[in-house]
């Protein structure tokens, strides 16, 4: 994105599941690119998100700016440097709450390139704003965990103890390649290998605990408490 052409439209979109790692990613690309990067919250108004860029600037917001006043201000801070992203994390929100059209005018004035993240109907979301969607350069959509990946989080997340490769193809498979539920079972493995003085860990220690997939439990069928009957009086 930042070394497209210049006649060519700024808007990158980044879409999957939850737990995908996407956030991740984007705090990743975030620092090697130097992009500024916002998360929009479920509150959040037109004013708030502006803000919030502008924050990330290091800009102040009058308090009497309007919306209009601030957009020029985020305008003239992207437009300063075009080759710094901005990324706009949860931008589902922005489309539900009909705030999409922001962005456009943002990217257009500031030449800037903006990437949006969201989950994986976003796409889907974008193709009701005809105006946003004929702007996206590049859609890209998050992908599962593989093996080597699930090594990759496994170093990072429990670097003292070995997650031998069954178990962590096993859990990878479990987990539905998430990477949010795979970090989750990586420590569950990892404190039972410390709780039993292990180094290293592999599907048939740990094929005894059940791995967290995500699914929550079922619903149990609990008798009704019986009530004393009262004594007569």
């Amino acid at each position: 994105m930042i070394e497209r052409a210049a006649h060519l439209p700024g808007l990158g979109v980044c879409s999957g599941p939850s737990g995908y790692g996407k956030t991740y990613a984007s705090i990743f690309a975030q620092n090697k690119s130097n992009a500024v990067r916002v998360e929009v919250g479920d509150s959040w108004t037109r004013r708030t998100f502006l803000r919030a860029i502008l924050r990330e600037f290091g800009e102040t917001v009058l308090v009497k700016a309007t919306t209009a006043d601030m957009a020029e201000q985020a305008i003239a801070c992207l437009g300063e440097d075009p080759d710094r992203p901005l990324i706009v994390d949860e931008a589902d929100k922005l489309v539900d709450k009909g705030m999409i059209e922001i962005v456009r005018e943002l990217q257009e004035s500031s030449g800037a390139p903006i990437i949006l993240i969201g989950e994986e109907k976003l796409p889907a979301k974008l193709l009701t704003v005809e105006r946003v969607h004929n702007r996206v350069l590049d859609w890209f959509q998050a992908q599962p965990c593989d093996l080597d990946d699930a090594r990759e989080l496994a170093r990072a997340f429990v670097p003292g103890v070995t997650i031998k490769d069954d178990l962590l193809d096993t859990i990878r498979s479990a987990s539905g390649g998430r990477a949010r539920r795979i970090v989750v079972n990586l420590a569950h493995a990892s404190e039972l290998a410390r709780n039993q003085g292990l180094k290293a860990i592999d599907l048939k220690v740990r094929a005894s605990e059940p791995f967290f997939t995500g699914e929550p439990p079922q619903v149990r069928h609990v008798e009704a408490y019986q009530r004393k009957p009262k004594a007569a009086a």
